[in-house]
């Protein structure tokens, strides 16, 4: 009984959980008060071919966390040896297995949709493999696909429901440079299992002080793109989340620039990641009366008789 807890812990932790549960609320959150607004909140929760395309992002994700840990075990003996240590709970020759088991568990789910879905998972699952085995070593190219990989399974929700607003495309382009960031952000963390290794990072290549001016562009940049959200688009009262991403990324900078040492580093990478997960959690800003309702009526649905 303890060897199974043992294990399950080291797999929640291979296949992060909760990076996972948070991508399925983002991805309901985005269907039902941005890309959807005028269909129920039941309609959307109870559509079957919805649910198998989240199901499928979902199985995708957890796969590519279990490919890129098996690639980035040396790096982590370096940067993360506590962590390495639960994941190591799990033979490797078990991870293979279960990656491959669960790649062939998203194509089976996706083709329950449609041919197309199946091939842009296949092609979803390749490009996560080709990052964690070769790209992530790359200059440049590893923070920008990985960055991508994050925000791709919101497109497959675009592409289902035929939506393609142009404030959705800069939703998406806020969320891509805050997840860019973090992927800096981890490399200034990770840079002596980086340095060990071979990984041919920012940092490694470029130094940390240039690695800060380019989050510095980076930040102020994605400031613009929130100024665009607010000055063009009716943001509902979401616009409290991003006034408070304003004030964060100018904290962020201020941290960046004071300190350099790997605990602060930390400190700026969880930062980002709680402007991720409050991000998500806002979304039902957008329209919160329209949430009130939604809400009420699935409530009155699913309870009352």
């Amino acid at each position: 009984m303890k060897d199974i807890f043992y294990k399950f812990i080291s797999l929640f932790s291979v296949i992060r959980l909760y990076n996972i549960f948070i991508i399925i609320i983002a991805q309901y959150f985005t269907s039902i008060f941005i890309i959807s607004i005028d269909t129920s909140i039941s309609s959307i929760l109870f559509d079957f071919q919805l649910f198998l395309l989240i199901l499928s992002s979902s199985i995708a994700i957890a796969s590519g966390y279990i490919i890129n840990n098996f690639y980035d075990y040396e790096k982590d003996l370096i940067n993360k040896p506590i962590k390495s240590k639960i994941d190591k709970v799990i033979r490797k020759r078990t991870k293979l297995s279960l990656y491959i088991t669960l790649n062939f568990l998203c194509i089976y789910t996706s083709s329950l949709v449609s041919w197309r879905a199946v091939l842009f998972f296949s092609i979803y699952i390749f490009v996560i493999w080709l990052y964690s085995h070769k790209l992530k070593r790359t200059l440049f190219i590893g923070n920008v696909v990985s960055s991508l990989l994050s925000v791709i399974p919101f497109f497959i929700i675009l592409i289902y429901y035929k939506n393609f607003e142009l404030i959705i495309f800069l939703y998406a382009i806020f969320l891509f440079l805050i997840v860019y960031m973090r992927e800096i952000i981890k490399d200034l963390e990770n840079i002596k299992g980086d340095f060990t290794l071979d990984y041919r990072t920012i940092p490694v290549v470029y130094g940390e002080k240039s690695s800060k001016y380019l989050l510095s562009i980076v930040s102020l940049f994605t400031v613009a793109i929130i100024y665009i959200l607010l000055s063009g688009f009716d943001t509902g009262m979401m616009f409290y989340y991003y006034y408070f991403s304003i004030a964060v990324l100018l904290f962020f900078i201020i941290i960046l620039w004071k300190y350099d040492s790997k605990k602060y580093y930390n400190f700026l990478h969880n930062l980002l990641k709680f402007l991720i997960v409050l991000g998500v959690l806002s979304i039902v800003l957008i329209d919160f009366d329209l949430f009130l309702e939604k809400f009420y009526i699935l409530f009155n649905y699913l309870i009352l008789p």
